[in-house]
């Protein structure tokens, strides 16, 4: 069945996990991003040289996953810096998941680059009639 202009923009698929961090004492929600911050994220990781700019990207993009209860982020841009100095072992947990959740996992994408292997060797809607 497909699905109409309504259903698509209607549809609640932004996911949030709660993730326990025994460092900090408690926990905190990771939300995925929207298509329109995942792509600001992305462009904000650009040098002006075309290179990416890697230095401290696990807390810059966590920066922006890292929300309250309700969902709206806790972390302003600024507070990456600070982010970054925390425990590498709850930034690491806390990137698994948020990097699941934005489907930028190696296991996501190995999973995208095997569907799209699987949809053009097997006869995918995208491959040519023959």
């Amino acid at each position: 069945m497909a699905l109409s202009r309504d259903a698509i923009l209607g549809a609640s698929d932004i996911k949030t996990r709660e993730v326990d961090v025994p460092e900090w004492g408690g926990s905190v929600f990771i939300k995925g991003m929207t298509g329109a911050e995942r792509d600001n994220f992305e462009a904000s990781n650009r040098d002006g040289s075309g290179g990416q700019k890697l230095t401290n990207v696990r807390a810059r993009f966590l920066a922006r996953c890292i929300v309250n209860e309700g969902g709206t982020r806790i972390f302003a841009d600024a507070d990456a810096a600070a982010l970054g100095k925390k425990s590498s072992a709850a930034i690491d947990r806390l990137w698994d998941v948020a990097t699941e959740l934005n489907g930028t996992s190696p296991e996501a994408q190995a999973d995208m680059e095997g569907n799209s292997e699987t949809d053009e060797t097997e006869g995918g809607a995208d491959s040519p009639s023959q």
